[in-house]
């Protein structure tokens, strides 16, 4: 947001130079990225007149012209401008004036007299444009100071203004939060009414009134298209960073930068019926004032009459509908357009327009009916005609309405620790234009209609704590003791489960909680994905169902950078969507890959297996003290994982989650190249610690009995375990496998199990008849169960 700084002080009382309210502006939020002095040094430079020019009779590109400056006859000069030309009026530099670097002296140029220098705008630091002289207006009095002239010296201020102010992108607004800085008052147009002088309407139709709830359109008579932009709005206009055109367009663009209102100028003669507020059809093209022709989706609003699209609705007029130098008849447009209904089209279409930059954030809905009022009257001063009625379409119920907002004192004094007068509040609500209603703990607010940024207590606490002056708000070391919070006996830190993977050789990593759509297909997770509204990117467009997506990405990244091995954690939250509202669901998830362990003497090199993660799962739940008859590991998973290398985690009859290799599709999906090991686990589930209880040690000896047996290859070893466990009982103390065979010898689909049984009672000492008796349930068990049989 550029303006001119004598423009803004017109508009309201500011008691202070330019660079205290630089510094005040900045220090309210409203920072100030550029302040350019312009005019400055402009003593001797005068408005002058050529009254003849003829070439020279030495050079091509040169002439010589008379220049009257207002003081008995012409001045001779040599310029070699290309818009120098008779009638023309230029600042013209005095002998003995400074330009720059440049004094000013009397000189011959290829043999002619020159006394002194007409100047462009870039010459005297008032703009860039070095093509030719500045050309000045028609009422330029010659002999008369430039400076007085143009209204110099003045600063061209830029804001860098944050999205959530969008109410200071037109003079207005900006008038109104100095006058709120300073306490002081603003000096505003007055909001005449221009009657109508003629019948003539267009009508105006919404078909999409959730889009664009208020449209205000007004058709203007008998303009004259060649009219010039008198000085004072051309200069304005290049002070706000915004190029002359032609009048008509030049007061559209005024009322902008004035109001903080978009609006624009159609021809009229190109409208064919009423105009037509609506969606585009899908695949529907439009040329635009910048001669491109673009083709529109169905999300698209734009502006059209009963046979075609004339513009896209707040971001760009249409080429077709523009307004000419032979235009005559205009229809101006004011409208007010909901910020979901613009945001992201022009960005998707390649452009960014000062109309959208606003309608993206936010235009007061109040504004429309002023806007047109303001530019009517300018554009009747400046290129006559005669105005017809204001025709306006509402639809009342899409309007948005200020909901009151509570304001509590105590909570006031607690978030800023400092008391600040009720007298104070008020001052500055009033400032700002907010309704403010007593009540017994504080106040409730109504926001003005142009602050959407007032939503919740919190900004208007902001908001009184940046116009009562962040100077004014003692700095103080916080107080008082800080407890850490209570880590109940029977859950699990998360500090120790991270604490666990780090000793483990994993690294802690935080990745986005957006990914892209196309990301969670690849993965398969696109179930109860959330879509956001208004995504930065389209690779950050989806809340995220998984932490793995992330995880694997992160890993990718390390291996493209040579890291061979790489064994990543994080602890994070997943999204799915609800009803009503989105869960989220707090996840543990690692990923690894590369050798075992890290290259070293006392080890041979490994690659990294499913055992491997598993003992990482382990170690987690070992945590929790999970006992191993309470925690299963069943063969398979979801379809991102390995069919022969992954299993399912229970504790219990509850799942945690998953753990295994990454499918061979996945993993050449995302170029993967190698094989990545994952684990995906529920936090609150593995967080249940399982409080461990005292018990009495056997003073009875144990027993063991080694079984070797064949079964089917794809009985899984947990399996076998439950049954052995279920067929023994209490007695059987522990089970293990201490060796597994696979070969010809034993036949396809067969294996070999070697396993240990460690028997004891805590009452006696078992006898050889209670160790084959209990040998003897545990082979009739896997007889039955598996149909396997004993080695000898």
């Amino acid at each position: 947001m550029k303006f001119s700084e004598n423009w803004l002080r017109e508009l309201v009382d500011i008691p202070v130079d330019g660079a205290a309210l630089v510094r005040k502006l900045t220090m309210s939020g409203l920072e100030v990225e550029e302040a350019v002095v312009l005019g400055a040094g402009l003593d001797g430079i005068v408005v002058g007149e050529i009254v003849s020019a003829e070439r020279h009779p030495d050079a091509d590109k040169l002439q010589v012209c008379r220049v009257d400056i207002g003081r008995g006859e012409p001045l001779q000069i040599v310029c070699g401008a290309p818009n120098a030309r008779v009638g023309l009026k230029a600042p013209l530099a005095t002998i003995g004036t400074t330009v720059g670097a440049l004094t000013i002296k009397a000189a011959k140029l290829r043999g002619v007299e020159s006394s002194g220098m007409l100047c462009s705008a870039r010459e005297l630091g008032l703009d860039a444009d070095a093509g030719g002289l500045l050309e000045l207006s028609a009422d330029a009095v010659p002999g008369q100071a430039l400076a007085a002239h143009l209204g110099l010296p003045d600063t061209m201020i830029e804001l860098g203004l944050t999205p959530n102010r969008p109410d200071c992108l037109g003079l207005r607004g900006l008038a109104r939060e100095v006058a709120a800085e300073f306490g002081t008052k603003t000096h505003l147009p007055a909001e005449e009414l221009v009657p109508a002088t003629h019948d003539g309407v267009l009508a105006v139709r919404l078909d999409a009134p959730r889009d664009c709830p208020l449209y205000c359109g007004r058709l203007l008579r008998g303009l004259d298209s060649n009219a010039s932009s008198p000085a004072w709005l051309v200069e304005r206009l290049r002070r706000s960073g915004l190029r002359p055109i032609s009048a008509l367009v030049d007061v559209t663009n005024y009322v902008m930068i004035e109001t903080g209102q978009p609006l624009h100028a159609f021809d009229a003669g190109r409208v064919e019926g009423s105009i037509v507020v609506r969606r585009a059809a899908a695949g529907e093209r439009l040329a635009l004032l910048d001669e491109r022709v673009v083709e529109l989706a169905d999300d698209v609003l734009v502006i059209a009459d009963e046979r075609k699209a004339l513009a896209l609705a707040g971001i760009m007029g249409g080429f077709e509908s523009r307004v000419t130098t032979t235009t005559t008849d205009v229809f101006l447009e004011a409208a007010h357009f909901a910020p979901a209904a613009i945001g992201g089209r022009a960005r998707r279409l390649g452009l960014h327009t000062d109309a959208s930059h606003r309608f993206e954030r936010g235009v007061d809905a109040d504004l429309p009916r002023l806007a047109i009022e303001r530019a009517t009257a300018l554009l009747l001063a400046i290129a006559g005609g005669s105005a017809g009625r204001v025709v306006e379409a509402v639809a009342a119920q899409y309007i948005p309405q200020r909901a009151p907002v509570r304001l509590r004192r105590a909570r006031l004094e607690r978030i800023l620790g400092v008391s600040i007068d009720d007298a104070e509040v008020m001052r500055i609500l009033a400032a700002i234009g907010a309704g403010a209603a007593a009540t017994e703990q504080g106040w409730a607010i109504t926001p003005p209609a142009a602050r959407f940024d007032l939503a919740i207590e919190e900004d208007l606490i902001e908001e009184v704590a940046r116009l009562h002056g962040y100077d004014n708000i003692p700095s103080r070391a916080p107080r008082g003791e800080i407890s850490p919070p209570p880590v109940p006996e029977g859950r699990v830190a998360i500090a120790a489960m991270r604490d666990q993977l780090v000793a483990r050789d994993y690294a802690e990593a935080i990745t986005y909680a957006f990914v892209g759509g196309d990301l969670l297909e690849t993965w398969g997770l696109t179930d109860g994905g959330i879509a956001l509204a208004n995504p930065i990117s389209a690779e950050l467009a989806v809340m995220r169902t998984s932490l793995l997506p992330g995880l694997v990405a992160a890993l990718a990244a390390n291996l493209a950078r040579q890291q061979e091995r790489v064994r990543l954690f994080e602890i994070g939250r997943r999204y799915i969507a609800g009803d009503p509202s989105p869960v989220e669901t707090r996840r543990i998830a690692g990923v690894a890959t590369g050798p075992a362990v890290a290259t070293q003497w006392s080890e041979p090199a490994r690659a990294l297996d499913f055992f491997d993660i598993k003992g990482d799962v382990e170690s987690l739940l070992a945590l929790a003290g999970a006992a191993s008859d309470d925690v299963a590991f069943r063969a398979g998973g979801p379809a991102w994982l390995h069919p022969g290398r992954s299993a399912t985690v229970l504790r219990g009859e509850v799942v945690l989650g998953h753990v295994g290799a990454l499918a061979p599709r996945l993993q050449k999906a995302l170029d993967l190249g190698v094989d990545v090991y994952a684990f995906d686990l529920d936090v609150d589930g593995l967080a249940a610690r399982t409080l461990p209880v005292a018990a009495a040690l056997s003073r009875f000896p144990s027993v063991r009995r080694d079984l070797s047996f064949t079964l089917p290859a794809t009985v899984a070893w947990a399996e076998v375990e439950e049954a052995l466990r279920a067929a023994v009982g209490p007695l059987l103390v522990d089970v293990f496998v201490f060796d597994q065979y696979l070969g010809p010898n034993l036949g396809e689909g067969v294996k070999s199990l070697a396993t240990g049984l460690i028997l004891q009672d805590g009452s006696r000492t078992l006898t050889d008849q209670d160790a084959d008796r209990c040998v003897a349930l545990a082979v009739a068990a896997l007889q039955t169960g598996y149909k396997a049989k004993l080695r000898g």
